[in-house]
This record gives C-alpha cells, structure tokens and sequence, in this order.
C-alpha cells in the first residue's frame, strides 16, 4: 500500500518512519510513505502556501492552488486514484473498525493542514473524508497522520514480534471490542504490590477467565458504551453478564 503525505513539514516525519518496530513496515516498503511540500508546487519567489482570511479574523489559511497541484502530481504518478484524507477537527473520530478499513486498503493520500485551516473550496473539490484524533485541536495534522499511519503498519504481517500481538489490542473484535486486560511481568513483587495469584497458578482456563472479568470491569469502569455495544452486538455470555452485574 501506499499514502502519500502532503505535509509542509516533512522534516517531523524521519524519525517516525526509521524508528520503533514499525519502521519495519516503512523501510521494507510493505507501506510505502511517501512525503510531499505543497510549498514545491507554489508560485513566486517566497512560494506563499498561505494567506489572510477573506472577512477577517486571526490566523492564516491554506492557499487552495498549490495544494491542489501538489495533489496532482501525486495521484500522476499513482496507478489509481486515490482518495483524499484530511485531518480535521469536523472529521470522524479514528477508531480501531476505521484503522483496519485503511489496513487492508491500497493507501490514501494524507493532508496535514496548518494555522487556521484549509480554503473551503479545495475541501469541497478534492477531500473525500475527513478524520480526527478527537476532540481538541493540534498545530497541525503531522501528528494525526503518524498515528493513522503507526495504526496501520502495526497491524501488517511480520511487523510486530508475535503475529496476533495486536489481536489481544483494545478495541479489537477478538476481544469482542472491549479494553484490554491489565499486564504484569517480573518481580512478582514490586514495592509490596503482589501479582494477581491466578496468574502465576499455570491454570490457563483460570487465568483466561481472569482476564476476560478484568475487561468487562475495566471497560464498565471507563467506557461503558463498549459495554452496551458489546451486549447489542450479542458478544456477551451469560457469564459475562452474571459478573456484569456483581458488578453494580
């Protein structure tokens, strides 16, 4: 796969791609990132990519022309088009179901907006869906694109150390779209703090019920729509339900 960052710092993106067990997935080229200025594709001699906003107001916005060329030499040298993804605060908020949608796709082509935004008009004739972290705004959208793209090359074959690591994630359908289970490795005890029996009794039927009343209490705890969503979607057991309701 391929995305294509049109970025006016690509600089910030060198050490994310040769860094982390991710940089596997970059520098084999099984996602092939490729970096893009928008400032390359600007007129005159400062190569202006931003302007004062008509009606006033603080801040500046992102000059629609040479974002739009910059786009048009990407998708030039691709052999479909592809779509367009902005990050933006009045985008969808990036779930796990949208990560894996973009894992097994052919690519994007990622804006990273800056200062006040993009010209409203190079939105409506180019980007075909926006995206966002949440709610809160960044400087930029680098940030974002890194995540989407840590996101995807995570969930790639022969990224990570142990195949279905990423199955055992929050959020993952393996695991029902629940939170993940706390984790615990050695001493057993760190600063008076024992770890849980179970997980040192070798009783793995045990210990997988362990871990699955630790997601159910956590996710009820901190996110208990994944609850609900989990209970609509029919993924909860009876005994699942029998510890929900201890719980109460």
């Amino acid at each position: 796969m391929r995305f294509d960052v049109v970025t006016l710092f690509p600089e910030l993106f060198a050490p994310f791609l040769t860094s982390g067990i991710t940089r596997r997935a970059f520098e084999s080229g099984l996602v092939d990132v490729e970096l893009a200025n928008p400032r390359d594709f600007a007129a005159g001699n400062y190569r202006r990519v931003d302007d004062r906003p008509f009606g006033g107001g603080p801040g500046m916005v992102m000059m629609a022309e040479p974002l739009a060329q910059c786009l048009k030499n990407i998708q030039s040298q691709r052999t479909e088009i592809a779509p367009v993804l902005l990050f933006s605060p009045a985008g969808q908020t990036l779930n796990h179901a949208m990560v894996q949608r973009w894992s097994d796709s052919q690519g994007a082509i990622l804006i990273c907006g800056r200062y006040e935004g993009l010209d409203q008009r190079f939105i409506d004739a180019y980007v075909t869906e926006q995206i966002s972290l949440g709610d809160f705004v960044l400087s930029g959208g680098e940030i974002a694109a890194m995540a989407l793209l840590d996101a995807v090359a995570r969930l790639q074959p022969g990224v990570l150390n142990a195949a279905d690591s990423h199955q055992q994630d929050s959020f993952n359908p393996v695991l029902d779209g629940l939170l993940d289970c706390p984790h615990y490795t050695r001493p057993e005890n760190w600063l008076g703090r024992p770890v849980p029996e179970v997980l040192l009794s070798g009783h793995h039927v045990q210990i997988e019920r362990w871990r699955r009343e630790q997601r159910l209490a956590l996710t009820l705890r901190l996110r208990p729509e994944l609850i609900d969503q989990a209970r609509r979607d029919g993924r909860l057991s009876r005994a699942d339900e029998a510890f929900l309701a201890s719980q109460v």
